[in-house]
């Protein structure tokens, strides 16, 4: 009874040894397994890692940001570079706001689609919102109004003195004696007596006319 309860127990001892020493091995095995496999895996991460980092360097473009507003350009542009980004106006007599975040991109610098790196610098040029982009950046965005040129006087034509003559004033016609008032008729016996009374000429229809002094017949008596 106590062999058998002796063996029994021994034979229980044995046996917890050896499933103790069973469970070190497998342990063992497992930890080394684990352990290789996990070197593995990071030797193989490693160069891995590497070579993704290298190519996306390598890779690295500009992204299209005309179109986005500012604010949506800038996270655009913070992912690929990390300088500065300078900002202008696209039209030259417009100014820049204190805080232009709003505002549209017209122009970008460098282009979409070209390599950059992180030290690479952006400018980016806007416009209001609302506005439209101009043809090329620094256009005027007034329209110039250039003076209209003045014009020339024109000449006034030579103007030639033409001589103007003084119009002569006529001579008043001497008033024709009137024949006198009296009813009396004049009578001259020759033309002496005529010249005597101062009277000759005598013209026909004057006081003292008459055809027997008018020997000419020519209307003028004693005027010879």
């Amino acid at each position: 009874m106590f062999h058998r309860r002796g063996f029994a127990v021994a034979g229980v001892i044995a046996a917890v040894v050896l499933l103790g020493a069973g469970c070190e091995d497998t342990g063992a095995a497992k930890a080394d397994s684990a352990k290789g496999k996990g070197s593995g895996a990071a030797a193989s991460a490693s160069p891995s890692t590497s070579t993704s980092a290298s190519e996306s360097a390598a890779q690295a473009v500009m992204p299209k940001v005309v179109g986005e507003r500012l604010l949506d350009a800038t996270v655009l542009v913070q992912k690929v570079t990390r300088a500065s980004v300078e900002l202008a106006s696209a039209y030259r007599d417009v100014t820049l706001p204190t805080d232009p975040t709003a505002w549209t991109v017209c122009f970008q610098t460098p282009a979409a689609d070209s390599p950059v790196t992180p030290a690479t610098a952006v400018e980016l040029s806007l416009v209001a919102p609302g506005t439209d982009c101009p043809e090329r950046a620094g256009a005027a965005r007034q329209a110039s109004k250039a003076p209209a040129p003045a014009a020339s006087p024109t000449p006034a034509p030579a103007r030639t003195a033409v001589p103007v003559s003084t119009p002569v004033p006529p001579k008043p016609k001497k008033p024709q004696t009137p024949p006198p008032a009296n009813d009396e008729p004049v009578f001259f016996k020759n033309c002496d007596a005529a010249k005597a009374a101062g009277k000759a000429p005598i013209r026909r229809g004057q006081p003292g006319y008459r055809d027997a002094l008018d020997r000419d017949k020519d209307g003028i008596a004693c005027d010879k």
